[in-house]
């Protein structure tokens, strides 16, 4: 693990949080999921992005928006076989995905619409931290890329091999390497994604190696000042 900038933050200070905001970046397959729930299990209230989308999907006016723009390109084959006054009917995010890999605008144009209700939820989320809760962790794919990092403390870097992350991506989602490709070139390059980064946990399959930097960084995190600290 490294870290950045000594004990103080050095986000640009729009975090409004008495507790640390740490941000998760990375490589698509890095695992950040693997260490947010690491994060989790020390106390920490988690905002996993991937998952509010997922949720995102579902909402009616949500899948009207897309049913609009895309048509029946986007539909699931429930929503192909759905009755016409079905409203509305369920979208395939992988169709979409299709979509707004293959072109910009139309992939800032969908952010457009989903990003305002992740973070929408994920304020809800945070304001409603137990208490005793250590801190609060936005997992987001897209972390720098949309400026979420000026909400946080400290941005955290999951660095992983490249063929684990390739291992991983080909198991759980079948992409192949030319895919994987294809998607990262959306993100930011990992090397300025780590170079952005307050602190690098390595996350190659150890668990104790990885609990053991979670800690570490989260020790480090609540003994400084937060940008939501009064002054």
């Amino acid at each position: 693990m490294s870290a950045a900038g000594g004990g103080a933050p050095r986000r640009a200070g729009l975090s409004v949080h008495a507790l640390p905001v740490l941000g998760l970046t990375g490589g698509i397959g890095a695992g950040k999921s693997t260490v947010a729930q690491a994060f989790a299990a020390e106390g920490c209230v988690v905002a996993e992005s991937d998952h509010l989308a997922r949720q995102a999907f579902n909402d009616p006016d949500i899948r009207r928006r897309l049913l609009a723009w895309w048509g029946d390109r986007v539909r699931s084959c429930e929503g192909l076989r759905a009755a016409p006054d079905s409203v509305p009917p369920p979208v395939d995010r992988r169709k979409v995905a299709e979509i707004v890999f293959s072109s910009p605008e139309e992939r800032h144009r969908l952010e457009g619409l989903i990003h305002p209700w992740i973070a929408h939820r994920r304020a809800e989320l945070f304001a409603a931290a137990p208490a005793g809760t250590r801190a609060l962790v936005i997992d987001a794919p897209l972390l720098l890329e949309v400026g979420l990092d000026r909400e946080c403390d400290r941005v955290v870097f999951v660095d992983t091999p490249e063929p684990v992350r390739q291992a991983r991506v080909q198991a759980s989602r079948g992409w192949n390497p030319a895919e994987l490709a294809r998607r990262e070139a959306a993100q930011w390059p990992l090397d300025r994604k780590r170079a952005s980064a307050d602190h690098v946990i390595r996350n190659d399959g150890d668990p104790a190696s990885l609990r053991a930097q979670v800690r570490a960084v989260l020790a480090e995190a609540c003994k400084a000042p937060t940008t939501g600290s009064p002054a």
